[in-house]
């Protein structure tokens, strides 16, 4: 079942009601409008402040990493967010701000045993 705190989360996103996808063409912008609407709901300052991207699952693992999961984009990513308002958007923050970080964090962390495999905990 899923805790408290992501019952908490999950309430103060709105859900969707369109079941649509990119072949429904009306249906698929009503559908996207929605996202867009949950997605603004959360980062207020968007899009003239960068989201934070957040991993709970790794808090505490890595020194790049704020209290709450939340990762680290302050030196890097950040700076090219704000030369950018208001060209870059979610996709930009997913492909500039967490792959790199995960590139980078990732291998360091399985190399520390702090990141495993699902399959290799039964091994």
């Amino acid at each position: 079942m899923v805790d408290a705190a992501t019952k908490k989360t999950l309430s103060n996103i709105p859900l969707l009601k369109t079941k649509a996808g990119p072949r429904d063409s009306d249906l698929w912008v009503q559908r996207l409008k929605e996202e867009y609407q949950a997605l603004i709901t959360i980062p207020v300052t968007f899009p003239t402040t960068s989201p934070e991207i957040a991993l709970p699952e790794l808090d505490g693992k890595t020194a790049k990493m704020y209290r709450g999961g939340k990762i680290c984009l302050t030196d890097h990513f950040k700076p090219l967010w704000a030369r950018n308002v208001p060209k870059f958007g979610i996709a930009h923050a997913m492909a500039l701000g967490l792959g790199p970080w995960l590139a980078v964090e990732i291998p360091d962390l399985i190399e520390k045993g702090l990141v495993f495999h699902k399959d290799d905990i039964t091994k």
